[in-house]
């Protein structure tokens, strides 16, 4: 049997219009699997987004301070090779439905920007969600999702932030999956700018008084004398996304420190275009940073701050020990600003002012501009299958059971997360699922792991063997390359002319794994729903 077989359940879709029975009188993960005398944990998921690992301290970041996060690894345990997508849908899609993202048959896209039209007037809420409903049709019964693992388990469900998944998000869809609770956007579109005039909570729309953009306050990537005066003119931008979203998480963990809880926060943070209300002290006589690069950083700041004020909630309520806090990130590293002579968008070699053909020549911090390394010197960024695309931080903390200052080097990905969240508190997943269970390797015990890893891109999908092989395909050349990653960190030797069975095992497992075309996943739908989507 393939070790990752499966479909992905991509973008806002698949809405149930029928009831659907959740929950249950007995909270069959009241234990963790296995030891019947320790108590399932408190459950909280921060997803950052376009956060490369390489911007964390804990991971060698020299500019950035991350004390919050870095503690999260250092009290607990630290993924060597852990995977996300090459943007944001797949991950999300992926995380909620423990799918991975390179097949062909099972994709619903809705565009984003819908919900724009309540600013403009054109249209009600009522109106909108019935149309992407209607378009998006009917999940079927047996279909689980993440937070509906959660609550059948009999915890109580929360999720604060950025759209769960996809392009547009309805309160039906919401409610399907299982949350009891959420707050936020439900537009991708939207979620590119941090002052919305108004936000969603549990199906109503709530307004957000002196934020008056009908893009959110969306700023523009390149950086000129114009582009800076129109950040930071604050007319009309009052208050910003993130400052909400983190008075709502501690108001959920208030709410529900004597039950059992999952507390999902899908973050803007890092994603651009660059947005933040102050410049971190930290940063503000930094001669190594550009003016954007310390706004940058700061908003990098401002996410370690609020995990921090996450962390001393949990000690104040005195429900640190019983609560698992589990940090990583959608996709691998993304550059939100442009400056001439420091750093452009496309990304090129600011030496020569080569584009990179990502064939013989790929994206590295050191000759493409980026001052922070935030790729953690891995070749490519977001949206590419070279390893600095997908590849993430991932660390979780969980005191007396997760052993402090532990490092993993299997693969784990973020179609896992629902395998090891489901393995927690005991809940039967379907065989169809991908994700393997990591939750034994959390626990420093023997487990189940993957024998490999897939994943699509708009360059074409790859594969990661578990002893470190991984095979690319470049669709735009139809080629494969093959390269041996404990040996080539950087995917700096193409090694396939002397590798060519391993090649083609590896090629068979991953045609197979994409439905028999490796066109599929999200290379297939590029040209067709991404210019709608203005990704």
């Amino acid at each position: 049997m393939l070790r990752s077989k499966s479909l992905i359940l991509v973008g806002t879709w698949l809405i149930c219009q029928a009831g659907f029975v959740m929950g249950c009188a007995d909270a069959k993960g009241s234990t963790v699997k296995g030891d019947p005398l320790t108590k399932a944990p408190n459950v909280i998921l921060i997803y950052a987004d376009d956060l490369g690992r390489g911007l964390l301290s804990v991971e060698g970041q020299k500019i950035i301070k991350t004390p919050n996060i870095d503690r999260i690894a250092n009290e607990g345990i630290r993924f060597e090779n852990a995977y996300g997508a090459m943007f944001c849908a797949p991950a999300r899609a992926s995380l909620i439905t423990g799918y991975h993202d390179a097949h062909g048959d099972k994709w619903n896209i809705s565009s984003g920007g819908a919900y724009m039209n309540i600013s403009k007037k054109t249209m009600t809420q009522q109106q909108i969600e019935s149309k992407i409903n209607e378009q998006l049709g009917e999940v079927p019964v047996d279909e689980v999702f993440l937070p509906q693992v959660f609550k059948e388990a009999g915890y109580v469900t929360g999720e604060v932030g950025k759209l769960e998944w996809g392009f547009s998000a309805t309160d039906a869809q919401m409610k399907r999956h299982g949350w009891d609770y959420y707050y936020g956007y439900l537009d991708h579109v939207r979620c590119h700018g941090f002052y919305p005039p108004f936000l969603f909570e549990n199906g109503s729309l709530v307004e957000i008084e002196g934020n008056t953009f009908v893009n959110c306050g969306r700023s523009t990537e390149k950086e000129t004398e114009k582009a800076y005066e129109e950040r930071w003119n604050m007319e009309g931008k009052t208050t910003y996304s993130q400052n909400l979203f983190i008075e709502k998480i501690l108001k959920f963990i208030r709410d529900n420190k004597e039950k059992p809880f999952f507390l999902y926060h899908p973050t803007q943070l890092p994603h651009g275009p660059v947005s933040i209300p102050e410049v971190h002290e930290e940063f503000k006589n930094d001669d190594r940073l550009t003016q954007i690069e310390k706004e940058y950083a700061s908003m990098v700041k401002m996410l370690d701050d609020h995990v921090g004020l996450i962390m001393k909630e949990l000690k104040d309520l005195g429900i640190d020990d019983n609560t698992m806090v589990i940090f990583t990130s959608d996709n691998g590293h993304e550059i939100y600003y442009t400056k001439e002579g420091r750093i452009l968008k496309p990304v090129r070699n600011m030496e020569t002012g080569a584009f990179f053909d990502d064939i013989t020549t790929k994206f590295y911090s050191d000759i493409g501009g980026d001052v922070f390394d935030g790729n953690d010197g891995m070749a490519g960024v977001k949206r590419s299958n070279w390893e600095g695309g997908v590849r993430v931080p991932l660390m979780a903390r969980w005191p007396g059971k997760i052993k402090a200052g532990s490092t993993s080097t299997v693969l784990a990905s973020n179609y896992d997360f629902m395998a090891t969240m489901a393995d927690l508190v005991n809940f039967p997943l379907p065989e169809n699922k991908d994700g393997v269970s990591y939750l034994s390797e959390l626990l420093s015990e023997k487990g189940e792991v993957h024998d490999y890893l897939v994943y699509a891109s708009f360059m074409g999908p790859a594969i990661v063997s578990k002893d470190g092989w991984k095979l690319r395909y470049f669709a735009k050349e139809d080629i494969f390359q093959l390269y041996y990653l404990p040996d080539d960190y950087r995917e700096s030797h193409n090694v396939i002319a002397d590798n060519e069975l391993k090649a083609e095992e590896l090629k068979q497992i991953l045609i197979a794994e994409c439905n028999g075309d490796l066109r599929n996943g999200w290379f297939k739908i590029r040209e067709d729903v991404l210019p709608s989507i203005r990704k």
